[in-house]
C-alpha cells in the first residue's frame, strides 16, 4: 500500500504561501528534487499547479543554477494529477486533470503498488487531513516570520496528534520535520 505524504514549505508563523516568505537555495531545491525522484505521483490543486508550471520554462531555457535545472527535470518527469473545476488542459505532458473527487482518487491510488503519493497543495492537504488520509507530513519550516499569507492549517475539523519521526536541518536554517499522525483525536479544544 502506498503512503500519502504531504510535503510543503511553511514559515515559522505558519504561513505557506508559495509566492512569499521562503528562500529557495540549492540545498532546498536538491531536497525537493530527491523527494520527487522517489515519489510515484504528485497531487496538486489548480492554484499551486499553475505556480509550478514555471519550472517548464527552465527545461527550454536552463538557469545558471544547476539545482534549479535539476528540480525542473524532476518535476517534469513525475506524474501529476491536478484537482480543478475550472482548468480544461494542463499544458504539461506528465499532468492530467482528475475526473473524480479527491478522496476517491486518493483511496484508489493508495491501493495501487508503486512509489508514494505526494501532496504539494495547501487546499488538498487540508481536505485530506480532514478525511484522515494523510500518512506523513514533511513540513519544511523556514526561519522567517511573514506576518501574513495563507495559514497552512486552516479550516481543520478536528484535533490530530502527531509523532516526530525524523528531522533534517538545512544550512539556510530551514528544518524539515517528518511527522506521522497518531490518529488520536480529542473533541475538547
Amino acid at each position: 500500500m502506498r503512503k500519502v505524504i504531504a510535503a510543503i514549505n511553511m514559515t515559522l508563523d505558519g504561513f505557506c504561501d508559495h509566492t512569499a516568505g521562503f528562500f529557495a537555495d540549492g540545498e532546498l531545491h536538491n531536497h525537493y528534487s530527491d523527494l520527487l525522484n522517489n515519489a510515484g505521483i504528485l497531487l496538486y490543486g489548480r492554484t499551486t499547479y499553475q505556480l509550478m508550471q514555471f519550472w517548464q520554462t527552465l527545461l527550454k531555457n536552463p538557469s545558471d543554477e544547476k539545482s534549479m535545472n535539476d528540480f525542473a527535470i524532476s518535476i517534469d518527469k513525475i506524474e501529476k494529477l491536478v484537482f480543478s473545476n475550472t482548468l480544461k488542459d494542463t499544458g504539461w505532458d506528465t499532468a492530467k486533470i482528475a475526473n473524480r473527487p479527491l478522496d476517491e482518487e486518493v483511496l484508489e491510488l493508495k491501493q495501487q503498488s508503486g512509489k508514494d503519493i505526494f501532496i504539494g497543495s495547501r487546499s488538498l492537504i487540508i481536505q485530506l487531513l480532514n478525511s484522515n488520509l494523510i500518512d506523513e507530513f514533511q513540513i519544511c519550516i523556514h526561519p522567517v516570520i511573514e506576518g501574513q499569507g495563507m495559514p497552512l492549517f486552516d479550516q481543520i475539523k478536528k484535533r490530530v496528534f502527531f509523532k516526530l519521526i525524523k528531522t533534517k536541518s538545512l544550512t539556510s536554517g530551514a528544518t524539515v520535520f517528518h511527522y506521522v499522525p497518531t490518529r488520536e483525536e480529542t473533541t475538547n479544544r
